[in-house]
């Protein structure tokens, strides 16, 4: 399953007793600011989570495959890094890896069956 902002909102609310639209309210403004200090190149650092950052992608040359034969540049970039807390990377490596792959081919599977 996909967490998504209105399930964290629903959770949240159900947890606290606030508002949905209260939440909804904090969770876009917490966002807004995270994309606000990466858009002007701060690094953002949420203690037991992670940190995002800033990294630059060098000028490189790039292949078109319906054109294999036309090179083409694809200009030097600023992308959004993540690097996971210590908790974090241990949450997930305590996943039942091969159970969650076998759903992921599951799902990649029925979405070429209904293509």
């Amino acid at each position: 399953m996909t967490l998504t902002k209105r399930n964290l909102v629903m959770r949240i609310s159900s947890e606290t007793g606030l508002a949905q639209q209260e939440i909804h309210r904090i969770i876009q403004k917490t966002l807004d600011h995270i994309a606000g200090a990466l858009a002007t190149g701060d690094k953002v650092e949420l203690r037991k989570f992670g940190v995002f950052g800033i990294a630059i992608r060098k000028p490189r040359v790039g292949r078109n495959p319906k054109q294999p034969q036309a090179d083409v540049a694809i200009p030097l970039r600023a992308v959004v890094k993540f690097k996971a807390s210590k908790e974090l990377k241990l949450g997930v490596a305590r996943l039942p890896a091969k159970k969650i792959l076998a759903q992921q081919v599951a799902k990649r599977r029925t979405r070429k069956k209904a293509v």
